[in-house]
């Protein structure tokens, strides 16, 4: 790679966010061409800027951070998604396998530990923190959770529904949700109506619980 690995980061703790880009600065070969609070930002800045790596908190304000991922690898083929969580939950694991993403960094790992990440996605190899590298498996045809399925009412879900369950879980109104999701308030009021049905779970209350006790959201 010729010149500085270039960087965006997005989380919406700012205190967390600006240290982190500082040490990035300030380590050798290594550039924060972005610095924002939201995953929306993220994908707009990652069209703009084409970065190497692109940092994502998991739960942020507006866009969910894996609809930004795949959007930015669609847009942006060469950058390298790492994801940020203070949790592991196998549902956060998989919707980041899921989406092309090649790191997943525990929040409670030391900083140095981002640096390492971002070096080795850089570079094509990909990186997991330790909790999350010993739940998984590589195979010939990528990386995978170990062991069975995960066995939940959750997986009768599509991709579409799933996310929509999150922005209701995270208390997104439906028309919040056409808007974040590019769809119309019909089409969300559709997928809504089926997750409920799928699930057996008609109120928004017992949605978030599901939600949270499924590891679809952080609490």
């Amino acid at each position: 790679m010729n010149g500085p690995i270039r960087i965006i980061l997005a989380d919406d703790h700012t205190l967390v966010r600006q240290s982190l880009a500082r040490l990035l600065n300030e380590t050798s070969n290594m550039s924060v061409v972005g610095d924002i609070g939201t995953a929306d930002e993220a994908v707009d800045s990652a069209i703009r800027a084409n970065p190497d790596v692109v940092v994502l908190d998991i739960d942020m304000p507006g866009i969910a951070a894996f609809d930004a991922a795949r959007t930015i690898v669609a847009r942006c083929p060469g950058a390298k998604i790492i994801f940020l969580s203070a949790f592991t939950h196998d549902r956060y694991i998989e919707a980041a396998l899921n989406c092309g993403a090649m790191g997943y960094v525990c929040k409670t790992e030391p900083p140095e530990k981002v640096v390492r990440a971002i070096r080795s996605v850089a570079s094509g190899q990909t990186y997991f923190s330790p909790e999350v590298q010993a739940r998984l498996v590589v195979e010939g045809d990528g990386v995978h959770l170990a062991g069975q399925e995960i066995k939940s009412r959750a997986n009768q879900l599509t991709n579409r529904e799933l996310e929509v369950l999150r922005y209701i879980a995270r208390g997104l109104s439906k028309k919040e949700i056409a808007k974040t999701m590019h769809l119309s308030v019909k089409t969300v009021e559709n997928h809504a109506a089926s997750v409920m049905g799928r699930l057996d779970i008609h109120d928004r209350v017992a949605l978030t619980r599901f939600a949270i006790r499924e590891g679809l959201i952080e609490p």
